[in-house]
């Protein structure tokens, strides 16, 4: 995946998924993730999965159990993003085969998602580690790890973020709110990958 940026969608439609997926897709983001508390989520993964799926990461977030994983898992999702670390939950992920980003927010959390077998880690709530906290952070996980900021940011911030050591993000509200027009989602996407270009020089 080229960007690493995840488009939230969180209370998205199965009737809307397919067409918000290929919009997301065309304009360039191909990580994408419906929050499990949305309507019928797993209906939304399948049709996504079906429309995009040679082309785009499809998952799931607010996963909080091992159950609901393998929901993921059969419905041909293959990334699994939670708020909270819960070992169990990461386990079953990386026994399924599929890539795990648990939320953290402290260096206990962190390091213990890693030890647990996370494929990187989700901050949540962003806001309330800020700059700072996540420079003190990255000083300190192995230089490898993948932290991606989710919670309080946008294109605006991006550059600030990724000098303070973010390797991507997570786009909720700002991207998507459920019946959203399909064109504004391809422009807001368009948006933000054009930020997440200019962010890095």
């Amino acid at each position: 995946m080229s960007h690493p940026l995840i488009a939230i969608l969180r209370g998205i439609d199965p009737d809307e998924a397919a067409a918000v997926a290929t919009v997301l897709v065309g304009a360039g983001l191909t990580r994408i993730e419906v929050p499990l508390n949305s309507p019928s989520p797993f209906v939304s993964i399948q049709r996504m999965v079906e429309a995009v799926g040679d082309t785009a990461l499809i998952g799931a977030g607010t996963v909080l159990t091992p159950a609901d994983v393998m929901r993921v898992r059969d419905a041909g999702g293959q990334l699994i993003v939670s708020p909270n670390c819960d070992a169990e939950v990461i386990a079953q992920t990386k026994a399924l085969g599929m890539r795990s980003f648990p939320g953290v927010l402290t260096p206990s959390e962190c390091f213990a998602a890693l030890k647990a077998g996370a494929d990187g880690l989700k901050v949540f709530p962003a806001f309330q580690m800020g700059y700072d906290g996540l420079k003190a952070v990255r000083a300190v996980l192995p230089v490898t790890t993948e932290i991606f900021m989710v919670g309080g940011v946008g294109p605006e911030n991006f550059a600030d973020w990724r000098k303070a050591g973010a390797n991507g993000f997570g786009l909720g509200s700002w991207l998507y709110k459920p019946g959203d027009d399909v064109g504004g989602i391809a422009s807001r996407a368009r948006d933000a990958l054009q930020a997440w270009e200019a962010s890095a020089t």
